[in-house]
């Protein structure tokens, strides 16, 4: 996690959640590709104002820019649906439809996840579940085991890491053979569900034994509140992705994802 630094980072964290709720809103109603790509537009141009570091948030990207990649290929290539050919390469044939449903697909993968990764970037885990039960009246159960897993997710990096080395040490490699790396990352990740299962389990009984779940009513030792600034946030975003889909039904492309 960054430190809050800037402007829209030291916001609330129910700001910041409303603001991931109506981008995604806007995203997933519709099919083309212009309102994702207007949408993505704008949450990178508003990470300066974030916090994050841009080595930072493309390192936590790489996965899902991969992601977003590989759906608009799979897309393009394998889609029953493909319209006027567009790219005809030996048996390789791209047509115009496919490849613009792909890129729609794409795009609105990144714009619906980039907002979720910047939050939580910037976002304090403990301040996360303060305002998931003052703002958003989330029970306090679900708010705490909210917290406790958010602060295990860097355990299961580590612990990634350490399996990966012991398995090395007893020389266990896959060398540069695809299926037995396959294998070898299939194993690795059912030891670490097993190892993130166990420790889950005794976190929760733990939890328990100290009372988290007793019933009584809770005091709030860091209240959190909604400012003017936090309105102002959600305001924006709200008109920045009416606009995306007021520019895109303007020019034409707007497609129902349920018309």
């Amino acid at each position: 996690m960054t430190a809050p630094a800037g402007r829209i980072a030291r916001r609330n964290p129910a700001a910041k959640l409303g603001v991931v709720a109506v981008i995604s809103i806007a995203a997933v109603t519709t099919t083309d590709p212009l309102t994702p790509s207007i949408l993505l537009a704008a949450e990178l141009l508003a990470l300066p104002f974030c916090g994050i570091r841009l080595g930072v948030f493309f390192r936590r990207c790489r996965l899902l820019l991969f992601g977003a990649v590989s759906v608009t290929l799979v897309n393009a290539l394998f889609a029953a649906e493909q319209g006027p050919e567009l790219i005809h390469l030996g048996p390789l044939r791209i047509g115009e439809t496919a490849l613009f449903t792909g890129a729609a697909l794409g795009l609105r993968m990144l714009a619906v996840a980039v907002p979720g990764v910047v939050v939580f970037a910037t976002t304090d885990p403990t301040d996360l579940a303060d305002s998931l039960v003052q703002q958003l009246r989330a029970p306090a159960r679900f708010a705490i085991g909210a917290l406790a897993a958010f602060r295990m997710l860097p355990l299961l990096a580590a612990e990634w890491e350490l399996i990966t080395m012991a398995r090395r040490a007893r020389g266990v490699d896959a060398g540069a053979d695809p299926v037995a790396r396959g294998r070898l990352f299939a194993s690795t990740m059912f030891a670490l569900l097993v190892g993130a299962i166990r420790r889950g389990t005794r976190l929760a009984t733990a939890m328990d034994a100290r009372g988290f779940d007793a019933g009584t009513p809770r005091t709030i030792a860091r209240p959190q509140r909604m400012r003017t600034a936090d309105w102002a946030l959600l305001g924006a975003a709200t008109v920045v992705a009416a606009g995306a889909v007021a520019v895109s039904v303007a020019a034409g492309t707007f497609q129902a994802l349920f018309a």
